[in-house]
């Protein structure tokens, strides 16, 4: 299931894709139709806060859908706006740092996997503020910073309370997965040296386009990830190849930290970074960024 946050007539509506994914299924109208009330919420983070109610809700409005043809209701996907999945987070984003080896060598210049590759999760937070959809503008921020710097990353979104779960357990707790865009000011982030403020301007954190249900990513381990900018391809990597997995993860952060329904945890990126290029090359007004993830989709974004 490719759930999806939209906008029609100014307003935000949560959809589900058609499993030809050519149409989009307005879940709100669609549950009236067939049961002629609704329960469902009208905001993504507030079903995955209802639980497994709200999904077997769901999942009985797809098959109702794949039942029959020609339904009015049914949308196109040029007609609306897709915003991103969880538009506001109920708190921070929690991310995870030099996660991939290749990068985490790529930032050290003693080259010495043993001191470069962590031994445990690298965790810091980024605002809810700095969520955005696809298709919006990455804000350039300027005026604080010459650094603007992109990460392709797969995210996790928490789909029950989590607290000093197990790592044999820990993927009973996903909802599901989208794409996010770590953006990051270098200089801000060193100079501060905590990360949260070169991690947390507005406008960097893409994500999207959809939000699917884990029971549609068939191997999350094995998902080819990358990132393009202005068609060039600077990132491309395998989830195989994470250190700390998201059972690890999950596990880590749950350890003490209660993760809650609709909680956002962004994995990592691989090597490509454009801090760490030769020479180093950062993002600038008009650079098209293309980052998809295997059945997640493409999320695209323009820094302005």
């Amino acid at each position: 299931m490719h759930f999806l946050t939209y906008q029609s007539n100014g307003q935000e509506e949560i959809g589900l894709f058609t499993a030809d994914q050519k149409q989009i299924i307005p879940l709100l109208t669609a549950e009236h139709h067939f049961y002629g009330q609704t329960i469902l919420p009208a905001a993504l983070l507030s079903l995955i806060q209802q639980g497994e109610l709200a999904l077997q809700r769901v999942k009985s409005i797809v098959k109702s859908v794949e039942a029959q043809s020609d339904l009015p209701f049914l949308l196109s996907p040029d007609n609306i706006r897709i915003v991103a999945p969880i538009p506001r987070p109920a708190k921070n984003i929690f991310c995870i740092g030099k996660n991939y080896a290749e990068h985490a060598m790529e930032g050290d210049k003693s080259a010495d996997p043993s001191v470069a590759i962590p031994k445990y999760p690298v965790i810091f937070t980024k605002a809810p503020t700095t969520v955005i959809g696809p298709g919006d503008i990455i804000n350039s921020h300027s005026q604080v910073t010459s650094a603007l710097d992109y990460e392709v990353e797969l995210a996790v979104i928490i789909g029950k309370k989590a607290s000093y779960v197990s790592k044999e357990e820990a993927m009973d707790y996903v909802f599901g997965y989208t794409i996010l865009n770590d953006v990051t000011a270098r200089d801000l982030q060193k100079r501060h040296q905590q990360w949260f403020r070169g991690k947390s301007l507005d406008t960097t954190a893409p994500m999207g386009p959809f939000l699917v249900h884990k029971t549609s990513v068939p191997s999350v381990n094995d998902l080819t990830v990358t990132l393009k900018v202005n068609g060039e391809l600077r990132q491309h990597a395998n989830t195989n190849s994470l250190i700390f997995d998201i059972p690890t993860l999950i596990s880590t952060i749950s350890s003490g930290i209660t993760l809650e329904p609709g909680d956002i945890i962004s994995t990592g990126t691989p090597a490509g970074v454009g801090a760490y290029s030769t020479p180093p090359v950062f993002l600038k007004p008009g650079d098209k960024l293309e980052l998809s993830i295997t059945g997640l989709g493409t999320l695209i974004n323009t820094v302005g």
